[in-house]
Parts: C-alpha cells; sequence; structure tokens
C-alpha cells in the first residue's frame, strides 16, 4: 500500500519535546485527556492558523466513523453523538465528503480531542487535512509550509513538529481490488434479485458503525435508491424472516451478533451487541414482525451484493472498500 501526504506535516501536540526519551516517548506529567478549556482551545485555534495559512475554508469529512456496539440500560450514550448541534439532521447529514465550513470543522476536532465517539479526517484534496489521534495526538498538513501558523502554535502553548506524515493519513490499495459502484447495472441485479425473492433486505452503512436498513420490494427499489445518502457503502441480503421466534433461537452463546428487526409500525432496528446484551436484544426483537442475525465477523459476514455509490457523475470517491 501506499499513504497518500501533503508536502508540510506538523503534529501539533502539548506534549514538550524535551520531555520525550530516546525513543520518542513522552515522559512528562501533561494528561493523555482534553482539559475541555484552555488547551483544548488553544488545539482549535493551532488548526484555524494551519487552515488560515493554507487558504482554507471548508473542509471535506473523509471516512466518518462511530462506534457501532449497542449499550443497553446505564448512563446512555450521548444522542446522536452531539451532532444535532453541528448538523440539520444529525448524523445522518454526516458521510463521506460532506463539506462543512472550518468552524464546523473546529468543532468535529473537539469532539474528536474528548474522545467523543465520532471520528473522521478533515481534507481538503491535496491541499489540507487534519487528523486526531489518541492521547490528544493531531496531525495537521498543508500544500505549504505554514511558518506563520507554527509561530503561531508556539504562542498558544503547544508544540508544532514537522514529520514525514500522517500516521492516519489513508493509504491507496493496490492489491487489484475494484471498487463495485452502484451504478444502473447494479441495481438491475439488486431487482432481478428481489423480484426471485432471493433478497429483500438493504443495508446501507453511512457512517462506519452507523447504518439505515431497508427492506425492499420489487416497487420500493427505486424510491430506496433515490432517498440513498451519498457515498454510502451498500450490502443486499436476504429479507427478513417472519419467524421470529426460530431467529431467536438461532443467537450464539458468545461473541458478537448484529440484529435487525421489523417494529410492528414498520421501522427497521439493528443493535450489535456481545453475549451481554443477548438477553435484552430478545426482549426488544420479541416483538417484532420479522428479524434476522447476521454475524459481525468478516469471514462470515457475507452478502448477496455489494457496492459503493459513485457521486453524481458516475465516479466512485469514496475511498471505503465494500
Amino acid at each position: 500500500m501506499t499513504a497518500v501526504h501533503l508536502p508540510h506535516v506538523y503534529r501539533v501536540t502539548k506534549y514538550d519535546p524535551a520531555d520525550r526519551d530516546e525513543h520518542g516517548h513522552y515522559t512528562g506529567t501533561e494528561s493523555t485527556a482534553s482539559d475541555h478549556g484552555a488547551v483544548e482551545a488553544a488545539y482549535l485555534r493551532a488548526v484555524e492558523a494551519f487552515a488560515a495559512e493554507t487558504g482554507v475554508g471548508r473542509l471535506a469529512v473523509r471516512e466518518p466513523q462511530v462506534p457501532s456496539l449497542a449499550h443497553f440500560g446505564g448512563e446512555p450514550a450521548l444522542p446522536g453523538f452531539g451532532l444535532d448541534a453541528l448538523f440539520p439532521d444529525g448524523l445522518t447529514s454526516l458521510h463521506d465528503g460532506a463539506e462543512v465550513p472550518l468552524g464546523t470543522g473546529l468543532e468535529m476536532v473537539r469532539f474528536m480531542l474528548r474522545d467523543a465517539g465520532v471520528w473522521c479526517r478533515l481534507e481538503v484534496a491535496d491541499v489540507f487535512a487534519v487528523h486526531v489521534g489518541w492521547d490528544q495526538y493531531l496531525y495537521v498538513g498543508s500544500d505549504r509550509p505554514c511558518e506563520e501558523a507554527v509561530t503561531r502554535t508556539a504562542a498558544l502553548g503547544l508544540f508544532a513538529e514537522r514529520c514525514a506524515a500522517s500516521p492516519y493519513a489513508v493509504e491507496e490499495e493496490e492489491d487489484g481490488r475494484v471498487q463495485v459502484p452502484a451504478d444502473d447495472e447494479f441495481w438491475a441485479r439488486v431487482h432481478r434479485a428481489v423480484a426471485d425473492g432471493e433478497a429483500g433486505l438493504l443495508e446501507e452503512t453511512f457512517v462506519a458503525g452507523a447504518e439505515r436498513w431497508h427492506r425492499l420490494t420489487p416497487e420500493t427499489v427505486d424510491a430506496v435508491r433515490a432517498g440513498l445518502v451519498p457515498r454510502a457503502c451498500l450490502a443486499l441480503w436476504p429479507d427478513l424472516s417472519t419467524d421470529v421466534t426460530a431467529v431467536l433461537a438461532g443467537l450464539p452463546a458468545d461473541g458478537l451478533v448484529e440484529g435487525v428487526w421489523q417494529e410492528p409500525d414498520g421501522r427497521i432496528r439493528n443493535a450489535v451487541v456481545d453475549e451481554s446484551g443477548f438477553a435484552e436484544l430478545a426482549v426488544r426483537m420479541s416483538a417484532a414482525t420479522a428479524a434476522t442475525l447476521l454475524s459481525v465477523y468478516a469471514d462470515e459476514r457475507v452478502p448477496l451484493l455489494t457496492a459503493v455509490l459513485p457521486d453524481g457523475d458516475g465516479v466512485v470517491r469514496a475511498r471505503w472498500r465494500s
């Protein structure tokens, strides 16, 4: 694989290089968590300085992801991962390639510094990139040196260290695999599979860890296609089973499993759980009109068809693999 790099990359942190050992490991006393205060604000101002010097006012969200494991009971997760305040439709507004103003991008950096559950790359192709890693490590890449931003970062009390590349830079595949576009040919295959009774469920992954599920009939395929989130990864599955009791009898003794079920009101729900959540999952699915269980392990999760939605010009620009 070959990584995609910008020519000028800086590691921006609150960690003084003087407090690193001969292996580059930090040995000082700074906390690895965000202070939710002045230091966090300094990170955001540093990113803003690099963006300004690069001439960037908007950023593209790339490869967004959220945690997928469901948690029943206990303290509830933040609704919509806090994205309702940033996007008109909350989480469903977040997808690969979505463009956001710099201010919104900075708020997403804040979420990532706080490890709030949402993660993505923020980029302008071949021009600028912001990647947030573990333990308050932030990487900024630009097509220019950004010497003024480096000086500004130091004035903010942070350290901007030049590095060869961001460890979170995307790597282009060189294994010969080709992404299958969800084009007219793909949808013709979907129509045939649904009409023949081989398929009846479409999984739409618009953010890694977040999916929407659509039950298909020959009459609804085109309407579902028209309402999909841009650049979504699609997987076609056999239809849900109306024998919910038999489906629940297939729960494994342990491990991870994804339950997908249709509520009496027609809405389709899903949850990924481990054995600690099987009992609650069974309770939730017991009132369903139809359901299925799917493995979450890659070698066992084999849909009938997969594809990635192309952009309006027919080009697949999403970098994830179906």
